[in-house]
Parts: C-alpha cells; sequence; structure tokens
C-alpha cells in the first residue's frame, strides 16, 4: 500500500542533482547524529566539499534541507519496510514492526522524525513531513490488519494501539541505546494479532 496521494507529495523528496545529493546524503547523516540545532550549514557545507553558497542555491535554506532531509529518510524506509512486508511468510504487521529493529539505517538514536518534531518549532515547513511520516504508518497498520483480520471494526483500534507501542519503543530505543523495549512491544503486538474475534452480540444466534 502506498500512501495517499495528498502524503506522498508531501513525503517525496525533491528532484536533485548529484551534487545536491551528495549535500543531502552528508546533512542526513550529520543531523541524525547531531541534531537538527548543533549541525550547522558550515559544517554541512565543509563535509559535503562546497561552499555554503552553493547548499544554499540547491535547498534555498537550512529549514529546506531539513525537509529535504526527513523525505529523503521516509522514502528510503518506506521502500526497504515495503519490500520486507510483501515478502514476509508470516504477520505482514510484525515484518513492519521488524522494519523498526532490521532497517539498514542506523536507528539508535531513536527515531529520527520524532527527534526532529522535539526540536523544530510548529510552524517549521518540516512539521507536515514529520506529520504525513506518521499518519502513512499508522493508515499502512490500519490497512494490513483490514487484509489479514477480514472487515474487523476494530482494525482502526488496534492499529492506533500497535502504533503507540511502536513509537513509544523507538523514542525508548533513542534513551536506551538498544532495543530491549521494542521487542517488549513486539511481544504484546503477538498477543493483540492473537485475539479472537468478537462474539456475536445480543440478540444473534450463534447457529444462524
Amino acid at each position: 500500500m502506498e500512501p495517499t496521494e495528498e502524503l506522498a507529495d508531501l513525503l517525496s523528496p525533491p528532484t536533485l542533482t548529484p551534487g545536491a545529493r551528495r549535500i543531502l546524503e552528508v546533512a542526513s547523516d550529520l543531523f541524525y547524529r547531531g541534531g537538527l540545532h548543533a549541525v550547522g550549514v558550515d559544517t554541512i557545507a565543509a563535509e559535503s566539499g562546497v561552499t555554503k553558497r552553493t547548499l544554499y542555491d540547491r535547498f534555498g535554506s537550512k529549514d529546506g534541507l531539513i525537509r529535504a532531509y526527513l523525505q529523503l529518510r521516509h522514502q528510503r524506509w518506506w521502500e526497504r519496510m515495503q519490500r520486507r512486508v510483501n515478502q514476509a511468510p508470516g504477520s505482514p504487521i510484525l515484518a513492519l514492526w521488524d522494519s523498526y529493529t532490521l532497517d539498514a539505517e542506523p536507528s539508535d538514536r531513536g527515531c529520527a522524525f520524532i527527534n526532529a518534531a522535539g526540536e523544530l518549532p510548529e510552524d517549521h515547513p518540516a512539521r507536515d513531513v514529520i506529520r504525513a511520516h506518521k499518519r502513512a504508518v499508522l493508515d499502512l497498520l490500519t490497512e494490513l490488519l483490514r487484509r489479514s483480520r477480514g472487515p474487523v471494526d476494530d482494525a482502526e483500534s488496534t492499529a492506533r494501539q500497535i502504533f503507540l507501542l511502536l513509537e513509544g519503543g523507538m523514542s525508548q530505543r533513542g534513551i536506551d541505546g538498544d532495543d530491549h523495549m521494542l521487542r517488549s512491544g513486539r511481544e504484546v503486538v503477538e498477543h493483540l494479532l492473537d485475539l479472537t474475534p468478537p462474539e456475536a452480540g445480543p440478540g444473534s444466534r450463534a447457529d444462524s
């Protein structure tokens, strides 16, 4: 499942030249490791081998570079996650969960989007990218539940529960530096997925 057209537009990185791509690659690693405020454009330009003017020509501002960083991180993770979900021999929901712990990109500092939300003011142009990423994950969880469990009434509610467990586990990973809370959360999700459908309500017949 792809994000809705509206979310996809927000989450798509800009079309970049190879040089601009190099700047974004360097900035992405520095932003995740060092934080958005702590890492300045001087450092990014120097590490990229370009001038500050070139950086601003490509991205307009540091804010534009931060927005592109989050879009690129979403795009890469989403593509890898979808492959894992599509190839999962078992539960696609657990495959999505495992995309957070087994992903190729570093995540020992926790979720890049949660970290960015903690640093950026509400009116920052990258805020809508953060919201779109989280919305896309929640929408996908809901869709996967509907596919695997049928048209159950509690798909959205269960998806929100799983989403909150995942968000909490990722936040704790950034604090602890390991994934033991994510592993505990996975056990809870396994229990949620094993729940039997609700019994028929009053007035219905079990043998009908």
